[in-house]
């Protein structure tokens, strides 16, 4: 039976992590996978990697086509061309757990999608928090962000069950966006509690700049948008979940800039999980 994995990690101007990024899938337990590595800055990655001592078969090097046409239309070059059963996303600056692609090819046997927690780091790989860590859970569309309040990108997926294209016209949230495509097909999936997946925070998503707010906010408004609208065909009690989460987050970000300069420095998954906290608390 194929167990092939195939992670697709875009590239942009990526020299000063792409060395970890690729050594945590080196020394991923599971050794059957591809790593689709799309630069999207026209460097040669694979000759990169070589005068860092790295060659391996199993790294596909492929061009978006372009400079800078972004993570969406970078990944979906590779979505057009992997034949792999499974898929799996890895940012080029995140890395893996060693036991990831392992613990969630088991999941991927009952389900057709799997997300994992995070290890939530800064640039120089310090701890900062967990996010989604607890029991193992079978989570609904409706339920996942209540989990997984963090990032989306963790996620791997049985493409013969469920799959998508990343929309590029989206500037943030692609991942939940995704995520969101794989839910018409898969009803429900998997979350594993034991953060696998370590999410690298740069210093413009901690900083809640105007351009990084203000996409984050439009994003959010168009999926909501996309749910109120029936765009991906989810129970109602899955639309009602998630555009209560939305609606939260999206009060959050309007109260960032402020608990910001009350508390400098502050996560905005720190700031958003007490005000999901207490809607629970009201039900």
């Amino acid at each position: 039976m194929d167990q092939t994995v195939a992670i697709i990690t875009p590239a942009y101007k990526a020299q000063a992590t792409i060395v970890t990024t690729v050594q945590s899938v080196l020394t991923q337990t599971h050794a059957d996978w591809q790593l689709w590595l799309i630069a999207d800055d026209g460097a040669n990655y694979a000759a990169f990697l070589a005068e860092a001592g790295i060659s391996d078969p199993r790294i596909r090097n492929l061009s978006s086509g372009g400079v800078g046409r972004g993570a969406s239309v970078t990944r979906n070059v590779a979505l057009e061309q992997i034949t792999a059963p499974y898929a799996a996303i890895l940012d080029a600056d995140d890395r893996l757990k060693p036991q990831k692609l392992e613990l969630a090819l088991k999941g991927l046997a009952d389900h057709a999608v799997v997300t994992t927690a995070l290890d939530v780091m800064t640039e120089d790989f310090s701890h900062l928090r967990f996010v989604g860590q607890g029991a193992d859970s079978v989570l609904t569309p409706g339920s996942h962000k209540w989990v997984s309040l963090s990032m989306d990108s963790m996620i791997l997926w049985d493409r013969r069950r469920a799959d998508g294209r990343y929309d590029p016209t989206m500037s943030n949230m692609t991942d939940l966006e995704f995520l969101l495509q794989l839910y018409r097909t898969a009803p429900t999936s998997l979350h594993l509690g034991t953060p696998l997946h370590d999410y690298i925070k740069r210093a413009s998503s901690m900083s809640n700049g105007k351009d990084v707010a203000a996409g984050m906010i439009a994003s959010k408004r168009e999926i909501l948008r996309r749910l109120q609208t029936d765009y991906y065909g989810l129970p109602q009690q899955d639309v009602d979940g998630l555009a209560a989460f939305l609606t939260i987050s999206l009060e959050a970000e309007a109260l960032y800039s402020a608990a910001m300069a009350a508390s400098p420095g502050l996560l905005f998954e720190d700031h958003l999980e007490p005000m999901l906290a207490a809607a629970i608390a009201e039900k």
